[in-house]
């Protein structure tokens, strides 16, 4: 598969985990909602979610473009994943309304213990 594929499948995987979990920026957004403010896991993802519409990554974007890390073919894979972030959105945000709020919150704990083991247990480097 191509890289524009793989790009594709990683954009609509993130999209889904964002459509269930709100998990763009979510990792720290949704249990703070849900755990310091007493929202619901779907009422904090779907706040998490409504935030992101806005284009909060210009600025950095643009840092990084201006810097040089960031060049114009990064920007062409990039839209690979945004089509693939548009799409799975769309499909873990139905998804989710077929789950219960029980549902939702052990698998949102599931998700962060596995990305917690995932860091701690992967060893120097990744910056």
């Amino acid at each position: 598969m191509a890289v524009e594929g793989w790009l594709l499948v990683l954009g609509v995987a993130a999209g889904i985990l964002s459509g269930l979990f709100g998990i763009g920026g979510g990792a720290i957004l949704v249990p703070a909602m849900v755990l310091a403010l007493g929202f619901g896991v779907g009422q904090a993802a779907g706040i998490s979610l409504a935030a992101l519409l806005l284009p909060v990554g210009l600025l950095g974007v643009w840092e990084y473009f201006r810097d040089g890390r960031l060049d114009r073919g990064s920007l062409l894979l990039a839209a690979w994943v945004a089509l693939g972030l548009f799409l799975g959105t769309w499909l873990g945000a139905r998804w989710s309304a077929h789950l219960s709020g029980l549902q939702l919150r052990k698998g949102f704990a599931v998700l962060l213990v596995g990305l917690a083991l995932r860091l701690w247990f992967s060893g120097e480097g990744g910056g």
